[in-house]
């Protein structure tokens, strides 16, 4: 879970917490999570912003969330079922990454439906975009997680124990998906954030006391990164792949599963509040499952003023 991949600029020693120069950067080990640090370090990003990364793998948001609290990181990326934990006031949204539609729930081979998991063992990393849409799917059916056996599991886990037949079902993700179909092919993709018709953004989060002058340093790479990404799909699956050692053809896969948006799009939507309203409703839902109080103004945790002041239109 904690796997260090130092970047080439990286190559610095000692505790960085007290250098505002350097930048503690956790991911996902997936195209969401890592395709824009990919190319902000092969690109020279990081050096032309006089900063240096450090680069982490992580298995889920939450678990980053926790590293930014503890001054661990500085900054993370998270998946949309994560985000009340920046709407708690935990970190601070910077910017939207991408809209994904990689969750699912799966079941076993002849379980078709929501009623095919009352009752059975059904395997969630917890607060995550799988907590999400297992939760999407049970209310959509007229259920609730009584109705099932819910089971916290880390995502390696849900992988060996669907695989293994020891769980019927999981609320869970790609690319993580297709390891598993490797060994149960005919699974059931139950239900899909793809069906719902809402968006889903992922974004990338910085903790609560990183400074204001980091912040826009590391949103305008960020926003750099994000063109070279919309001008150059290919060669960003490859630099994507190669971080990763995985695959291109698996990167590829994973990307399907994924919107892109230009930064301009971004800052439009932004100062439309087409992406307050993203976050909106997604804070809605997590209120509804009781992961939030209350639903914030999502000005109180996105840094929108600074993304548009980034990119300067």
């Amino acid at each position: 879970m904690a796997l260090v991949l130092s970047l080439s600029v990286s190559a610095c020693s000692g505790d960085s917490s007290g250098n505002d120069n350097t930048v503690r950067f956790g991911y996902i080990g997936d195209y969401n999570g890592a395709s824009l640090l990919a190319i902000a370090e092969d690109q020279g990003l990081w050096k032309k912003a006089d900063l240096t990364a450090k680069v982490k793998s992580f298995n889920n948001g939450p678990v980053q969330i926790q590293a930014l609290s503890a001054g661990d990181l500085d900054y993370g990326y998270i998946g949309p079922g994560a985000m009340w934990l920046p709407a708690s006031g935990r970190s601070k949204v910077i910017a939207v990454d991408t809209l994904t539609y990689a969750d699912r729930v799966i079941g076993q081979p002849g379980m078709k439906s929501m009623k095919d998991l009352k009752g059975k063992k059904v395997g969630v990393p917890e607060g995550t975009s799988g907590d999400m849409i297992l939760n999407i799917a049970l209310e959509e059916a007229g259920m609730t997680a009584k109705d099932i056996t819910k089971v916290n599991m880390d995502p390696s886990t849900i992988v060996s124990a669907f695989s293994s037949g020891q769980i019927d079902g999981a609320g869970f993700f790609y690319p993580a998906i297709d390891t598993i179909k490797k060994k149960v092919p005919k699974l059931e993709e139950i239900a899909s954030t793809k069906d719902t018709g809402d968006s889903f953004p992922t974004a990338f989060v910085a903790g609560n006391k990183v400074s204001e002058g980091k912040n826009s340093k590391v949103i305008k790479v960020l926003q750099q990164a994000n063109d070279w990404r919309q001008e150059h799909p290919e060669e960003t699956i490859a630099l994507t792949a190669k971080m990763l050692e995985v695959t291109e053809a698996q990167t590829k896969a994973d990307a399907s599963h994924v919107q892109t948006l230009s930064t301009e799009d971004l800052a439009a939507k932004t100062k439309s509040g087409e992406v307050d309203a993203w976050l909106k409703k997604l804070g809605d839902f997590f209120v509804r499952n009781k992961q939030l109080d209350d639903n914030p103004d999502p000005g109180d945790y996105y840094t929108g003023d600074l993304y548009s002041k980034a990119y300067g239109k």
